[in-house]
C-alpha cells in the first residue's frame, strides 16, 4: 500500500512577509488562489491507495491544515490522519515516526512516499507515474530519492550524483563504485532508450559553489536533490537500527509516549525534544547501502525565494514586469510587484521584488532576494511581532484581524466559524469591549451568559471570566476594542479550551 506523508511546516524566511512562523510556506496561497498544501495534498490524494495520508505538521498548525484539507473537494478528513509535533524538528525525526506509526496502523510493509508541502508541481501525471517507478524500487528494498534535472547552476540546493542504471526490479547487493559520464537529461527526461527504474546513487554531494555547480550541469551527472523520498516502512526502520540507532530509539521513546496513539496523535514535547536534530539525508539516505534516484520527469521548483516566486508567478509584460494584485509601473523593467490591498506604484526602477500584505513592505533586488532571511533575523533580534505573525491571525477557532494598535487600546475584526467557541478567560490588565457587526453570538462574562445580535454591544471589565461562543451555522463578526495598559497575548489566562491549548486554574 502506498501511503504519502506530508511534511508541512518550516518558517520559510526568504518569503518573508508572506510567509511567518506562525503562517508558514505551505499555506501561502499561488496565483490561481491555492495553497502549496492544498496543492500537495492533490498529489498525494491521486496516489494514495485507500486514500490514507499522513500527515506530520506543528501542533499549532493544526487547526489550519485540516481547514485547508477540509476544502478539497476529495479530502475524507477521517482517512487523513495527523501526527503533531510540539516544536520545530529535523526531518529525520518526523520520518522515522511516520514510519513507526505507518507500521503500527497499515502495517510493516507500507510504501511511504515523503512529500514536503511546500513544492510545486504542476505535471501530475509525470509526477505519478515516476512515484510508481519509486514504489516498486521500494518494494525491491531500497531507499529512493527523486532527482531533479538542473535547469541552471544553483548555489542554493544540494547535489546528487548518479551512478548506475537499475534496468529492472532485481535489486543489486550494493551501490557500485560511482560511474563514468552519464548522457544527461533531456526537458527532465531520461535519456531516450532508457527504460531503468532508476539510477543507484554514486554519491550525496554538499551546496557548491557557482563554478562547481557549473560543472555538474554540464556533466549531466548529477540532479538537484528534491528532498523527497519513496521507501517501505520496515525498510527505513531496519536500515535506520544500522545507521543511525540514536535516531531510531528516540523516535520509538517518543513514539511510545504519544499522548494519544489515535489521530490527531500528538507528541510528549520532552520526548519529542529528545530526538537528534537531523534530517534524513544525513542520518540515513547518505548512510544507507542501497539507495536508488529516480530522475524526474516532472517540473518542479520549491520555491525558495522571491525570485524563483516572480518566476512563476503572473504573465510577464513587454518590459519583464509581472504583477499580482494591484500596481502601477511606468518606466520600470524586469520587477515583480505583489499587493495583497494597496495600490503600488513603481516609476524607474528595475529589477526589483516589492512585495506589500499591508502590515510590511519588501523591497529587494531580484539578485540579493536569498538574503531576505536576515531581515527576518533582525525582526527576531528586535522581537517584533512581524517576524511571526500578520495583521490577520488565524485561530482554531476562526480569525482576527488587528485594525489599530496603540499604546492605549487595541482594536481587532474579529470571525468566529460556526460551531465554534474561544477559550474561557480572564485579562488582569485590559478590559475589553465586543460589537456585533454581523451574526448572532453567545456570550458569557462573569456569571451571566446571553445573546448578543447584530449592532449590539457588551462590556468585559478587567479580571472577569468571559467567553465567545458562535452558536449559529453562519460566520460571526465582531469588534473588538482592548483598553488597558498592555495588550499583549502573553496576558490571556485560559480556564477551558477545547483545542487543548494550556489552560490554568483559579487561585
Amino acid at each position: 500500500m502506498l501511503v504519502p506523508v506530508i511534511l508541512s511546516g518550516g518558517a520559510g524566511t526568504r518569503l518573508w512577509p508572506v510567509s511567518r512562523s506562525a503562517y508558514p510556506k505551505p499555506f501561502m496561497r499561488m496565483g490561481d488562489g491555492e495553497s502549496l498544501l492544498k496543492k500537495t495534498l492533490d498529489r498525494a490524494l491521486r496516489l494514495a491507495d485507500g486514500g490514507q495520508v499522513l500527515t506530520v505538521t506543528g501542533r499549532d498548525y493544526y487547526f489550519l491544515t485540516r481547514d485547508e484539507y477540509a476544502q478539497h473537494a476529495g479530502a475524507d478528513l477521517d482517512k487523513l490522519p495527523f501526527l503533531l509535533e510540539p516544536a520545530g524538528r529535523n526531518t529525520a525525526p518526523a520520518v522515522v515516526l511516520a514510519a513507526l506509526h505507518a507500521r503500527e496502523h497499515v502495517g510493516a510493509d507500507a510504501v511511504l512516499l515523503i512529500l514536503p508541502a511546500d513544492h510545486l508541481i504542476r505535471d501530475l501525471d509525470a509526477f505519478a507515474a515516476d512515484a510508481q517507478r519509486a514504489k516498486a524500487l521500494a518494494n525491491d528494498g531500497w531507499l529512493v530519492t527523486f532527482g531533479i534535472r538542473p535547469t541552471h547552476p544553483e548555489t542554493g540546493f544540494g547535489y546528487i550524483r548518479m551512478g548506475d542504471a537499475i534496468a529492472n526490479r532485481a535489486p543489486a547487493a550494493l551501490p557500485l563504485p560511482p560511474s563514468g559520464h552519464l548522457p544527461p537529461l533531456r526537458g527532465g527526461r531520461e535519456a531516450e532508450g532508457d527504460h531503468s527504474m532508476g539510477r543507484q546513487v554514486g554519491a550525496f554531494v554538499e551546496k557548491p559553489s557557482h563554478e562547481v555547480a557549473e560543472s555538474y550541469v554540464a556533466s549531466g551527472d548529477y540532479v538537484w536533490n528534491s528532498g523527497m523520498f519513496c521507501f517501505r516502512a520496515d525498510t527505513l526502520l531496519e536500515v535506520a537500527a544500522k545507521v543511525c540507532p540514536d535516531v531510531l530509539k528516540a523516535a520509538e521513546a517518543c513514539h511510545a509516549h504519544a499522548i494519544n496513539h489515535e489521530s490527531p496523535v500528538e507528541f510528549a514535547r520532552e520526548a519529542f525534544l529528545a530526538q537528534p536534530d537531523i534530517s534524513i539525508d544525513y542520518a540515513i539516505m547518505e548512510r544507507a547501502p542501497k539507495v536508488a534516484v529516480v530522475p524526474a520527469t516532472f517540473d518542479w521548483s520549491d520555491i525558495g525565494s522571491w525570485k524563483a516566486m516572480s518566476d512563476l508567478e503572473a504573465e510577464a509584460d513587454g518590459d519583464g514586469n509581472r504583477v499580482r494584485g494591484q500596481a502601477i509601473v511606468i518606466e520600470s523593467e524586469n520587477c515583480y510587484i505583489q499587493s495583497d490591498t494597496r495600490m503600488v506604484a513603481a516609476v524607474g526602477v528595475k529589477d526589483l521584488v516589492i512585495v506589500d500584505t499591508g502590515d510590511a513592505v519588501l523591497v529587494s533586488h531580484r539578485e540579493r532576494a536569498q538574503q531576505v532571511k536576515l531581515v527576518v533575523d533582525r525582526l527576531r533580534a528586535d522581537n517584533h511581532s512581524s517576524a511571526s505573525v500578520h495583521q490577520t491571525v488565524r485561530r482554531p477557532w476562526g480569525s482576527y484581524t488587528v485594525l489599530e494598535d496603540a499604546d492605549d487600546c487595541k482594536v481587532k475584526r474579529l470571525t468566529v466559524k460556526p460551531g465554534h467557541v474561544l477559550s474561557l478567560q480572564l485579562h488582569h490588565r485590559r478590559s475589553e469591549h465586543w460589537t456585533v457587526v454581523e451574526g448572532t453570538a453567545k456570550v458569557r462574562i462573569g456569571e451571566k451568559e446571553f445573546l448578543l445580535n447584530r449592532n449590539e454591544s457588551a462590556y468585559i471589565p478587567m479580571n472577569t471570566v468571559h467567553r465567545l461562543e458562535n452558536p449559529t451555522a453562519t460566520d460571526i463578526h465582531l469588534i473588538e476594542v482592548q483598553c488597558g495598559d498592555y495588550f499583549g497575548e502573553d496576558d490571556i489566562v485560559r480556564l477551558e479550551d477545547r483545542y487543548g491549548r494550556v489552560v490554568k486554574t483559579m487561585p
